[in-house]
């Protein structure tokens, strides 16, 4: 395994890390998670990736239980709030009420003192911005969290956090976890030179588009029986790729591209996202423990040129790079 920095932060970070959106206690039952983070703990991931919401707080809960026993300070522990957890008008959004709440809540079900990284799952337009970072700040100050981050923020969004941090003497963003692969590339044009100026690190989720990259959905037939596309939990962000034939074949094309660098596509996909070096980490996610050994052999590949430049041929027109599809929910959910 190698290791990145955290963005411009001390923190070292596996370049793979294993992530539990829509597995952990839901898709894959507890023993076969447990497994899998077994697997990503052989392959030396030491950077795990959950949130409150997943699984309604039970993705945690599982995180928390597979992790008991291993040294805490060789792990890296990250979790994310903003998403609803319950049925309340401030059981969501990023309130001082809400994060205070939230982070005491997942502290107990990932069964830890601290969090590596608390991550502002989404942008709360409902809420004054000072008072998140504020809040935030507080729970540093507290060593209740170590570093501060968000996920799938506007590069205006990103860039403010960080001008109000700095007038207001408050811990700075250290991290953005956007969706980032192949086909989707939307942080490109303004997140990240944004973020490689000011120094914030992409932990990146979904490098192999929901299993798309792998290359087992195939143009004009049905999705393979217990495929994440067959899975009603795991439909919401594919529909887009199943439904384009085009992509599907040219995904078909990445192929021999893969087997002559000796790479599976999983390893491919996973590889090209860490050619960016704004990106501090990707995130896997697995079903199998064998899907974990897999995707973990992309740590330290370095694509050549040419591979990145037949990659781009190949998939053309069908890669999204429109920044306005980072956006965030005009009111809380």
């Amino acid at each position: 395994m190698e290791f990145r920095h955290l963005g411009r932060s001390g923190l070292m970070v596996s370049e793979i890390s294993y992530g539990n959106w829509i597995t952990h206690g839901s898709q894959v039952e507890e023993e076969a998670a447990l497994a899998c983070v077994k697997a990503a703990l052989d392959e030396g991931i030491t950077t795990f990736d959950t949130a409150d919401v997943y699984a309604a707080t039970r993705a945690e809960e599982v995180l928390g239980r597979a992790l008991q026993g291993i040294r805490r300070e060789s792990l890296e522990i990250f979790t994310k709030v903003y998403w609803p957890t319950g049925s309340g008008p401030n059981d969501r959004g990023l309130s001082r009420k809400h994060i205070h709440e939230s982070v005491h809540a997942s502290l107990r079900r990932l069964k830890t003192d601290y969090v590596d990284l608390y991550q502002a799952h989404r942008f709360d337009a409902e809420t004054p911005l000072e008072e998140t970072l504020k809040t935030f700040d507080d729970l540093v100050r507290q060593g209740k969290v170590l570093y501060v981050g968000v996920s799938e923020w506007t590069a205006g969004q990103i860039a403010e956090a960080l001008r109000m941090a700095d007038e207001m003497g408050f811990d700075r963003l250290v991290s953005n976890q956007p969706q980032y692969s192949m086909l989707w590339r939307v942080i490109e044009e303004e997140v990240v030179p944004l973020s490689v100026k000011e120094g914030v690190g992409q932990i990146v989720w979904s490098p192999i588009a929901q299993g798309v990259l792998t290359g087992k959905y195939l143009p004009g037939q049905a999705p393979p029986a217990g495929s994440r596309a067959t899975d009603p939990s795991g439909q919401s962000f594919m529909g887009s790729f199943l439904e384009n034939d085009d992509l599907l074949t040219r995904v078909q094309n990445l192929k021999p591209i893969a087997a002559e660098a000796g790479l599976s596509m999983a390893q491919l996909a996973v590889a090209w996202v860490l050619q960016n070096p704004n990106v501090s980490s990707a995130i896997i996610g697995a079903s199998r423990p064998e899907q974990v050994r897999d995707n973990a052999k992309a740590a330290g590949v370095r694509l050549g040129a040419d591979v990145m430049a037949a990659i781009d041929d190949v998939l053309g027109p069908v890669v999204l790079r429109d920044p306005s599809l980072t956006s965030s929910p005009e009111r809380r959910p």
